[in-house]
């Protein structure tokens, strides 16, 4: 009872109301398809959002931490908040004991060598030049220190090589043409009807007018070459995904 009243005075119970009750987590599915599967894909295997099977999430990993991250978001990231489009707290437990549900805690380690996988990031891959893994490397592409935590080990593989097939929030491709005829092109800090801000491969930042230009678009295509297929052979790519896999930040114990 106490945390049916906790729940009508607005505030969440100590613990998941719903925990082992597969009505409950059946519920949290249909919802979780509609808000949530968008950027975690609908079997929650990842996307643009982390992977959530795997059973360990980088804001905690007690029922309260997802309940508190569903409903406030998570500051620094991509993740909104979701209280008042799912409807309240009830709701919020429901979706906490789905993914409960799915979590699968892999322990299988991924094809390849690892070793050999993090010379190529940093060598042959060319990957440091844009990709930040654990303090080193290049800014123009998305931070890759957690990756092996957040990201699905299929949603690594298709964005190594086919890197158009889905853009991160934020780093769409921006082209500019001057009015000398001179041509910028560079991945979106920034962007609205009037104004755009862009980083160049050389990691140098542009700042620009709408009406100061000749012209001005938004591309929704990464920057990132899609040859990888071609330039590894399929034992290296193993090996980079398996580097990619280790990548996983300070773990959340």
């Amino acid at each position: 009872m106490a945390g049916v009243a906790a729940a009508c005075y607005g505030q969440s119970p100590a613990a998941n109301p719903h925990a082992n009750d597969p009505t409950a987590a059946e519920a949290g599915r249909g919802i979780f398809r509609i808000y949530c599967a968008p950027c975690h894909g609908l079997k929650a295997e990842g996307g643009r959002g982390p992977d959530l099977t795997r059973g360990v999430y980088s804001v905690g990993d007690a029922d309260v931490d997802l309940h508190r991250v569903i409903s406030e978001g998570a500051e620094g990231t991509e993740m909104p908040a979701f209280s008042e489009r799912i409807g309240g707290g009830d709701n919020i437990w429901k979706v906490v004991s789905y993914i409960r549900s799915i979590a699968r805690r892999d322990t299988a380690p991924p094809r390849g060598d690892a070793r050999n996988g993090e010379k190529l990031f940093w060598g042959k891959g060319g990957c440091a030049q844009c990709h930040r893994a654990n303090g080193k490397g290049g800014r123009l592409g998305p931070d890759l220190s957690r990756t092996g935590r957040e990201r699905s080990y299929a949603y690594l593989k298709e964005s190594v090589l086919t890197p158009n097939a889905d853009i991160s929030p934020g780093y769409a491709t921006i082209a500019v043409t001057t009015r000398d005829g001179k041509k910028i092109t560079g991945v979106q800090r920034g962007y609205d009807n009037f104004s755009a801000q862009l980083m160049d491969a050389s990691e140098k930042h542009y700042s620009f007018q709408r009406s100061d230009v000749s012209s001005m678009t938004r591309e929704f295509r990464s920057m990132m070459p899609g040859t990888y297929a071609k330039s590894f052979s399929s034992s290296e790519l193993d090996d980079l995904l398996a580097y990619m896999v280790t990548l996983r930040g300070t773990e959340v114990k």
